[in-house]
């Protein structure tokens, strides 16, 4: 694992890439997501800021003994919640992440996401952290504010070459257990076919705030019928002719996918992950908005209780 790399000449095309992905994710987070994403996403503890003379309503538990001994009048005390907080955005570079039956891989669909939530992190005040990954972590760039950091981070998910092929959830999970001091909110970014990862979430998932993103493609869950096709298994690669049209192959291939299904949702389900689920031949801005709508919409209950 590395944190730092050479200078080296940035080619124009990826230039512009990133251009794009600035102008369209800043718009968003403008036009969209920033308010959301303010109000759902609250600081990690709370800063005294004065006291005041107690009215009726206040909660007597904020009641500022100390001052009211001396004045003999009840004072409370005020405090102003603490904005700035931690993003990781921890990012699957395997080589499956480069299939696309659409317009764009899912690759290049994750990496316009992590835009959208570096903009509103940003515009928010957090830093924001990035860790890639494959069957090890391939970087880790610790968190930072500001345009120039979130520029590099994307320029980094378009333009990084990972050593590994395979997928190893727990690798980074692990890193950031052991890197992150102050509880964080992580954004796990993956289409998650990997080996069982539950302790390393369990681990995390008590400590901070994780939020799993699942960005995949439909032609993974349901083949078309097109007759013999050369199958590679993009992590491994292993060749095989496979007969598509053949239906019991692909009823198969719709169960493993159901049953994957099943197990994740239950996993994440069990250590209060949510789980954002990315179509990459579609939009992102619908899943997350409904990811924020949905949390806000638990926060609203928990404070009405």
């Amino acid at each position: 694992m590395t944190q730092e790399r050479t200078s080296v000449q940035i080619p124009a095309e990826i230039l512009a890439a990133v251009r794009r992905i600035e102008i369209r994710t800043r718009r968003l987070v403008d036009e969209v997501f920033s308010g959301e994403y303010h109000s759902v996403f609250k600081g990690v503890g709370m800063e005294f800021r004065e006291v005041r003379e107690y009215v009726p309503g206040d909660d007597v538990r904020a009641i500022d003994w100390n001052v009211t001994a001396r004045t003999g009048q009840p004072f409370v005390k005020l405090y102003d919640e603490e904005r700035e907080l931690t993003v990781i955005l921890a990012v699957d570079l395997s080589r499956s992440g480069r299939f696309g039956s659409g317009g764009r891989t899912k690759m290049e669909v994750a990496a316009e996401l992590c835009g959208v939530l570096a903009f509103a992190a940003i515009a928010n005040k957090d830093k924001v952290g990035l860790v890639m990954f494959s069957d090890r972590v391939e970087r880790f760039i610790p968190p930072a504010k500001g345009r120039s950091h979130v520029l590099r981070l994307i320029r980094e998910l378009l333009t990084f070459e990972p050593e590994g092929r395979g997928t190893d959830l727990d690798e980074p999970l692990r890193l950031l257990g052991s890197v992150l001091k102050r509880r964080a909110t992580v954004f796990l970014v993956s289409d998650f076919w990997a080996g069982d990862f539950t302790t390393t979430l369990s681990v995390l998932a008590r400590r901070h705030d994780v939020v799993a993103v699942r960005v995949r493609d439909p032609r993974e869950a349901e083949l078309p019928a097109s007759g013999l096709v050369e199958w590679i298994d993009a992590e491994s690669g292993a060749c095989a002719l496979v007969d598509t049209s053949w239906l019991p192959l692909r009823r198969r291939l719709a169960a493993r996918v159901a049953a994957r299904d099943e197990f994740l949702l239950r996993l994440f389900q069990s250590r209060g992950v949510d789980l954002v689920d990315v179509d990459a031949t579609g939009s992102y801005v619908e899943p997350l908005r409904r990811f924020f709508l949905a949390r806000e919409g638990r926060r609203g209950r928990r404070r009405t209780r």
